[in-house]
């Protein structure tokens, strides 16, 4: 593995080199979209710059998903945005997914990569230093750490990390890190000056009034942020 470092922003190689851009890494939850239809609110999205985009829908049934999922995917693959179905491998599968994303007690690293193959991404959830140094042994693309600040999308979230401490864990993995877990417009830039190598972002995205003008002023933050660093080291 190589790792090359600008600073606290890193520059890392995934495990089959796939070419993902993770600065802005839109996970959806259709409870949060204001009554808009899911699809709407990814479009307006990715309209704003949203650079890789999650379905995470986790209290619906497998057709449902899988034709959310197939709409998402002819969507995206019209605006070349890569696609990761989160937990549900047999979704991913099915559509043809660009990645799936696990977390820690879902099917083991391994396994998800002998069903997958080698071309299709695998994420996967960690929230301690431990589960850090196990992730830099397996085949995994990036690793998703959090949760960052509190948040309520998830029901089982552990306690927030902070930026603090997601830089102490993110220094130690050989692989891209994307920050999850209560993270806005107001604190992206902290989280991406902590080493992020990209920002998943659900309610200040899916619940904002206008996702296309939110997600334009996230990766605008992001990339001065990223500019900023890396004109620092020359």
């Amino acid at each position: 593995m190589v790792k090359i470092s600008f600073s606290k922003i890193k520059l890392r190689l995934s495990f089959h080199m796939q070419t993902l851009d993770y600065r802005l890494y839109l996970v959806t939850d259709r409870s949060l979209c204001q009554g808009r239809h899911v699809l709407e609110v990814i479009e307006q999205a990715v309209a704003g710059g949203v650079t890789l985009v999650q379905i995470r829908e986790k209290d619906i049934h497998c057709r449902q998903f899988l034709e959310i999922a197939r709409q998402t995917k002819s969507l995206l693959t019209k605006k070349q945005i890569p696609l990761i179905i989160n937990d549900r491998v047999d979704v991913a599968l099915a559509i043809g997914a660009d990645g799936i994303h696990i977390g820690q007690e879902d099917m083991p690293v391994e396994d998800v990569r002998k069903l997958v193959g080698p071309s299709m991404a695998i994420g996967l959830s960690v929230n301690t230093l431990d589960q850090v140094r196990e992730a830099n042994k397996l085949q995994v693309d990036y690793i998703g750490v959090g949760p960052i600040y509190p948040t309520k999308t998830k029901k089982d979230a552990k306690k927030p990390l902070l930026a603090h401490g997601f830089e102490a864990i993110s220094d130690q993995s050989i692989h891209p890190v994307v920050a999850i877990g209560g993270i806005t417009a107001d604190n992206a830039a902290d989280v991406i000056r902590a080493g992020a190598n990209g920002l998943a972002i659900v309610s200040d995205i899916c619940s904002a009034d206008s996702p296309q003008a939110r997600a334009q002023k996230i990766i605008d933050i992001i990339d001065r942020e990223r500019m900023l660093t890396v004109d620092g080291q020359q």
